[in-house]
């Protein structure tokens, strides 16, 4: 898997003296902006750590990025989020061989992509006051329905991002995921629950074509130089 990586932290970094970096999206932003900086590797232990206090072991690009590149920073959107180790002095039971012991956490739920498909039908079957009664009874037959749809509701919203984490936020309460677990385990996914629209695949160009973490890291990366490489002078903008 290094052969994915290979000079990719180094690139991140030069991006900090390009001379049109601040056309870059998410870069320079008041004060979360990335500005190009990456944290950090983690170490095998540490990333082990991690996994364990998890649950689950990252799919192998994600696992090797946090070896070889970072544990966050710089990267599409606003960039990555951060992955904190457990300190072994206050979590032991995050480092097996320091407590032995100790049981992980459970694996995380199975990430199921049809599960957009069931909210939005169940979205759609939103109980409507018009249609009961006008009658104390019906009043009631109303409230006690609308309050089991929108418990299910609320139910089916929250598991949408089961069996994946968040990697990096957009704006406007868009995030990237990327699945951990389950038949698209290691694939791109955006949570744009923030239009109505549950999660749905990332997609690179209008492919449907799934992508992976590297691929989208990577072409995020080609963008970003080609952008920051322009003089400021020029016309075009990031997503040109």
């Amino acid at each position: 898997m290094g052969e994915v990586w290979d000079g990719v932290r180094e690139r991140v970094l030069a991006l900090r003296e390009a001379p049109n970096r601040r056309a870059v999206f998410g870069a320079y932003f008041k004060e979360s902006g990335h500005e190009f900086e990456l944290r950090p590797v983690l170490s095998e232990e540490q990333v082990t750590a991690v996994e364990r206090q998890r649950g689950v072991r990252f799919p192998e690009e994600y696992r090797s990025f946090l070896l070889e590149v970072g544990a966050g920073g710089a990267g599409p959107d606003y960039g990555l989020f951060t992955v904190e180790p457990p300190d072994p002095e206050q979590d032991a039971s995050a480092y097996g061989h320091l407590h032995p012991g100790a049981d992980a956490e459970p694996a995380p739920a199975t990430f199921r992509p049809e599960r957009t498909a069931e909210w939005e039908e169940h979205q759609a079957a939103e109980p409507q006051r018009a249609a009961y009664g006008d009658s104390d009874d019906d009043a009631a037959r109303f409230r006690d329905a609308y309050a089991a749809w929108d418990a299910r509701d609320d139910e089916l919203l929250d598991s949408l991002t089961d069996g994946a984490c968040y990697v990096s936020e957009q704006g406007c309460a868009y995030y990237t995921l990327l699945v951990l677990t389950g038949a698209e385990r290691g694939t791109m996914w955006q949570d744009v629950r923030a239009a109505g629209e549950g999660v749905v695949p990332y997609e690179l160009f209008g492919s449907t074509a799934r992508v992976t973490f590297a691929q989208w890291y990577v072409h995020w990366l080609t963008r970003a130089e080609r952008v920051a490489g322009r003089t400021p002078e020029s016309p075009e903008r990031d997503g040109a």
